[in-house]
Parts: C-alpha cells; sequence; structure tokens
C-alpha cells in the first residue's frame, strides 16, 4: 500500500558560483591564465578590457560575499509567460541603469613587473640522438642490425639504464619492424653500444653501471694512471662485483675481513666508486625530462624593516563585458517599447542574458580569488613577520590552517584551498606557503615550538656529526632533549626519515 507523507530535511547545496570560485582558489597563478583562456573562448560576452580601464582592488575588502539560490537562475525558463515577461523587463531595466562596464577587473596593488618574459629554448640533439651518433663508429654488417641498434638505444631510459629485457626487445622488433632478432644479436650489440660515451650507459642495474664505469676507467688511461690508483681500481671493481650487497649496506668491516685489506686501502677504493655517476645520462645537457618553472603568486618585499606584499599581476587580468552585448539588450528594449519585437529576437536576448549573467559571476569569482588570496597570505605574512624579516628558519611559529582561519574569518577549507599549490617570492628564495604551516612541540621549559624548528636543528646536528661514529637516533634523542626540546626516539626517526636522512649505519663514511 501507498502512502504519502511531509518530513523537513536540512540539505547544503552549493550555487553554481561558489563551486566556481573554490575551483579558482584551488589553481595557481600559471594555471589561472589558461582558465581565463578558456572562459573567454566559450564566453563570448566576456573580453579583455583595455588597459587604461582599472578597477581598485582593496585589500581586506569584503571577501564575504552573499550568494543566494536566485542569483543563479539566469539559465532557467520560468513557465508563466508574464512571468517571464515582467522578470525580462525588470532584468532590462536595471542591467541598462547599471552600467555593465563596471564590472571590468584590473587592479594595481599587484608587482610591476608585467613584462612577457619567455624562456629562450636551446636547440640541441636528444640523448638518444647522441647515442645514435656515435652507430656510425661501430662497424655493422647491413641496415638489419643497424636498426637492432637503434631499438636497443630508444629502450634505454633517460637514466641511462636499458631496464627493458631482451625478450621484450626481440618481440619489438618483430612487431614494429618485421626483424626477427635472437638473443645473442642482443646482447652483443649491447656490450658495444655499453662502450659509448658517457661510460655506463645501456647497464641493466647499477651494479653493472658502476663496474662499465670502472671498467672503462682502467682501459681508456687517460689521463695516466698510477700504479696506486690502479690498484684501487681493480679492488673497487672486486667490490662492486663480488660483495656489492655488503658495499650498498655500508658493512665495511665485513668487507675489510673478506679481502684480507686494511682501513687505508677500503677507503681509497670506496673513494674511487664514489667519484662514478649513478646515472650516466644525467650528464648530458639535453636529456628528456621536463623542467618546470615556478611561477610565484605572491612576492614580499623588506623594505626598511617594513614587509610589503604584493600580488602577481597575473592574478589580476583585466576583464570586463562585452559592450555589444550591452547595444543588442538596449536595441531589444527599444524595439519592444515599439512593438516590433518578435519571438526569434527574445530568445536571443534570453540567450545574451545568460551569458552576461556567466561572465558577470566569473568577473566577481575572480575578484574574490584576489581578495581572499591577498587576505590569507597577509595574515600568513603577519603570523610569520620575523622569519620572513631574518629567513630563519628557527624562528618559524607553529602555524595550523585554524590559526589562519580565525584570523581572517574564513573557512579552513578555504585558507587549504588558497595554500594548496601556492608559492610566495622571498629574498630568501621561493618557498611553498604550505610548508609554513606545522604542529607544536613542547619544550621542557613549557614553550611551544615549530617542528619545522626542531627539523632545522636535527639537520644541524647531522651536518656536525663525526661522519664514522654517526649518532644513533636515541644518541640524536638525547641530543635534542639537552637543548630543551621534549621529543621521543620515534619521533626523531619520523623527522629524520622526512628529511630524507638514512639511518646511522648508512651514513657511515671511513
Amino acid at each position: 500500500m501507498l502512502k504519502q507523507n511531509l518530513s523537513h530535511k536540512m540539505l547544503q547545496k552549493l550555487s553554481p558560483q561558489q563551486i566556481q570560485l573554490m575551483k579558482l582558489l584551488q589553481i595557481p597563478t600559471a594555471t589561472l591564465e589558461q582558465r581565463v583562456k578558456e572562459e573567454l573562448e566559450a564566453n563570448p560576452a566576456l573580453e579583455e578590457g583595455e588597459e587604461n580601464e582599472e578597477h581598485e582592488i582593496i585589500a581586506g575588502g569584503d571577501d564575504n560575499a552573499n550568494y543566494e539560490e536566485e542569483d543563479f537562475k539566469a539559465g532557467e525558463d520560468p513557465d508563466p509567460v508574464r512571468e517571464e515577461e515582467f522578470e525580462l523587463d525588470d532584468y532590462l531595466t536595471e542591467y541598462i541603469e547599471d552600467d555593465p562596464s563596471s564590472y571590468k577587473l584590473k587592479a594595481n596593488n599587484y608587482s610591476a613587473d608585467e613584462e612577457d618574459k619567455s624562456i629562450p629554448i636551446a636547440v640541441e640533439d636528444t640523448f638518444h640522438e647522441y647515442l645514435e651518433t656515435q652507430l656510425g663508429m661501430l662497424e655493422l654488417e647491413d641496415d638489419r642490425m643497424l636498426a637492432i641498434a637503434k631499438q636497443i638505444i630508444g629502450s634505454i631510459d633517460d637514466d641511462g639504464y636499458l631496464r627493458r629485457e631482451p625478450d621484450a626487445i626481440i618481440d619489438d622488433l618483430l612487431f614494429s619492424q618485421n626483424i626477427k632478432a635472437s638473443e645473442e644479436e642482443i646482447f652483443t650489440l649491447l656490450k658495444l653500444i655499453q662502450r659509448f660515451d658517457p661510460p655506463g650507459i645501456g647497464a641493466m642495474d647499477l651494479r653493472e653501471c658502476l663496474l662499465i664505469q670502472l671498467q672503462s676507467r682502467l682501459e681508456t688511461n687517460v689521463p695516466p694512471i698510477s700504479e696506486e690508483e690502479q690498484e684501487s681500481y681493480n679492488l673497487a671493481i672486486r667490490i662492486i662485483d663480488e660483495y656489492f650487497n655488503e658495499f650498498s649496506k655500508k658493512h665495511y668491516q665485513k668487507l675489510q675481513r673478506y679481502l684480507g685489506i686494511t682501513e687505508k686501502q677500503l677507503k681509497w677504493a670506496i673513494d674511487e666508486i664514489l667519484k662514478l655517476n649513478p646515472k650516466p645520462a644525467s650528464g648530458h645537457a639535453s636529456n628528456n625530462r621536463t623542467t618546470y618553472y615556478i611561477v610565484p603568486d605572491f612576492t614580499i618585499v623588506n623594505r626598511d624593516g617594513e614587509l610589503d606584499l604584493t600580488l602577481n599581476s597575473r592574478n589580476a587580468p583585466d576583464l570586463r563585458i562585452n559592450e555589444h552585448y550591452k547595444d543588442m539588450l538596449i536595441s531589444y528594449k527599444v524595439n519592444k517599447q515599439n512593438k516590433r519585437s518578435d519571438k526569434r529576437e527574445k530568445e536571443a536576448v534570453l540567450f545574451i542574458k545568460q551569458k552576461i549573467d556567466s561572465a558577470k559571476w566569473f568577473i566577481d569569482a575572480i575578484r574574490q580569488r584576489q581578495q581572499t588570496m591577498y587576505k590569507t597570505m597577509y595574515s600568513i605574512m603577519q603570523y610569520q613577520y620575523d622569519f620572513f624579516l631574518s629567513g630563519d628558519q628557527k624562528k618559524l611559529r607553529p602555524m595550523i590552517l585554524k590559526d589562519i582561519a580565525d584570523i581572517t574569518g574564513l573557512d579552513i577549507s578555504t585558507v587549504s584551498r588558497v595554500a594548496n599549490s601556492k608559492f610566495v617570492q622571498t629574498e630568501f628564495g621561493t618557498k611553498r606557503l604550505k610548508d609554513f604551516f606545522s604542529e607544536s612541540l613542547q619544550t621542557n621549559s613549557g614553550e611551544e615550538v615549530s617542528t619545522l624548528e626542531v627539523k632545522k636543528i636535527l639537520t644541524e646536528i647531522i651536518s656536525e656529526e663525526n661522519k664514522k661514529k654517526p649518532f644513533s637516533d636515541e644518541k640524536l634523542k638525547n641530543i635534542l632533549q639537552e637543548k630543551g626540546y621534549n621529543i621521543a626516539r620515534r619521533t626523531v626517526a619520523k623527522y629524520r626519515e622526512q628529511l630524507n636522512v638514512p639511518v646511522a649505519r648508512l651514513r657511515k663514511e671511513l
């Protein structure tokens, strides 16, 4: 049996403009430019304005715009004809009286450097092209062997290793070039390619890479090496070839016992190994790695002890409503008053209304993004004022998202979106915003300090330790406690791992 009843529910529904603003807050300055271009292409009512038309953005302005549900009915088509006529007439009167040119966006509280700087790209051979040019030195039997050699070179990765199995290379040749190769041919050509420059190229693992470089040094003998150096190279080859596992784990006492050598001899051999390049392709100027350039979203300048914050000028795109669309609305209103408008013209005006509203929402969202970003960064600057003055990481205060949210009156999620993927340029380098946020740690005196301060001191202790007897995590804990930091051994281990510092055994040197 069917029943009907009424019920009340509390639902939180985000409006389209709130969703748009959240998405804009998340993207960094480098991405904003592309986002604006996409909106300009999608909405003909939005255009880039003239440079002399400016709209002042006041720092700390009203960030809490009220977005009501009825603000987002531009695209709806009400059913009653009279209601539609009334809304359209009211919209035309209100829009024409309210100059749409006021919906333009250009700010003058941004960094003055608006020069479009392009980075010149050097035209050089790629790393694989560099290897292929060396194929001419090989006396290959025919074009078939040349094709196999090129396939092997093409399978070498950006670090210089051949991590693809010979069987896979054979399959690649068969499918792509209809060449049937044998495993013996692959290994024969690979041995020849491994003699190319740079030494170590084409190795299948680190052990083989180091061996190739050591053997190449002995064979070339350029510049000439002494008997003592030759002995060290031979010992280094034996260590890598026979005791690579012990070497990688730094079991130096075991190596001395297995090889029957002194600590001095072992040190000479290891010094030669440490001179080798574990990534032979990294030395090539034009490898295939993509270079990423950081575009700072903010700039902080110290002006005689006073910090000055500016937004990157790219955060202020010069946008406005297309004047042509305003003229079309005026023309429609005049025709309607003279009873010369038709249904087709009315549909066109409804379309124009939708696009103009969409352009207004986008401009408002960009403006609010600027204000929110400035307000958040200004609060962070004030909170970490001592750090931005001195650049001393020990002066960073414990700061979490809630601290900035309480100061700005913004939601924690909004502060998180601003801090995500944003950078600030200071005289001490370009810093990531989220790196300023850290938990607190209590000292023996009851004072709260930032975990970043503890990590900085931990880094200094490890850098100054005796590498022959590096400190264990327990010893590091005791040293930090002596300095007044109440910290546990497992916390020291966690911070050490976050700093990418290996355990004491792997930090040991001879």
